[in-house]
């Protein structure tokens, strides 16, 4: 990653390790991350995946969920963030909480059945991030990844296509671009289905597998 990407990278953390408090707040959760973190846990569910990280898993409360729902043999919720963890660590001890980026995470390769990390992508060195996915999963292993991807006009979308570094919020093209680069093959992609109310958030669910 370069220098000015680290700095931003660090100032993110910053913001996050003052802000965590605010994360935990029901509303936000309930309105903003919730109807995402729901498709995802199906999609676990679904996968079979024993082995799993939450990555940039923030206080803990979506990598909680999938300790209780689906009772794997490993749950790890990884996060720069020193306050997030702090806040995760506190709301269970059955996750293994880690401090690492997402470009650099702290497992061996083919490590784990499945990676999760939704409403942080726009954050990270995503071509790196989806490389280093790929290398901790094992073959036949699950990337489940919900970006912000609100929708553009078509003259946009040409125009944005011809880009060789995607914005922080990429389209679903180049999300499909970025994970086939990676070494992924995409088995689905799909707006998240949410309230009337919240669907001004516009996320976007992308699940590929490690051939």
């Amino acid at each position: 990653m370069s220098a000015p990407g680290r700095q931003f990278n660090d100032a993110v953390t910053r913001f996050w390790t003052l802000a965590a408090p605010i994360y935990d707040l029901p509303f936000l959760q309930r309105w903003v991350y919730l109807p995402v973190q729901d498709e995802v846990v199906a999609a676990l569910r679904a996968h079979g995946a024993r082995r799993i990280a939450d990555i940039a898993c923030g206080t803990g409360i979506m990598a909680t969920r999938i300790q209780a729902d689906l009772n794997p043999d490993e749950i790890y919720g990884v996060d720069m963030s020193d306050g997030m963890l702090e806040q995760a660590k506190a709301r269970t001890d059955r996750v293994r909480w880690l401090k690492g980026p997402a470009e650099k995470l702290p497992f061996d390769d083919g490590a784990l059945d499945a990676v999760v990390s939704t409403s942080a992508f726009h954050f990270f060195d995503q071509p790196a991030a989806l490389r280093e996915f790929h290398r901790v999963l094992a073959p036949g292993g699950l990337a489940a990844v919900g970006t912000i991807s609100p929708p553009m006009p078509a003259v946009l979308r040409r125009l944005s296509s011809g880009s060789s570094a995607p914005a922080g919020n990429p389209s679903p093209e180049q999300l499909r671009t970025m994970f086939a680069d990676a070494g992924f093959v995409v088995a689905d992609q799909r707006r998240v289905q949410r309230p009337l109310w919240t669907r001004g958030v516009w996320d976007l669910l992308t699940l590929a597998t490690r051939p």
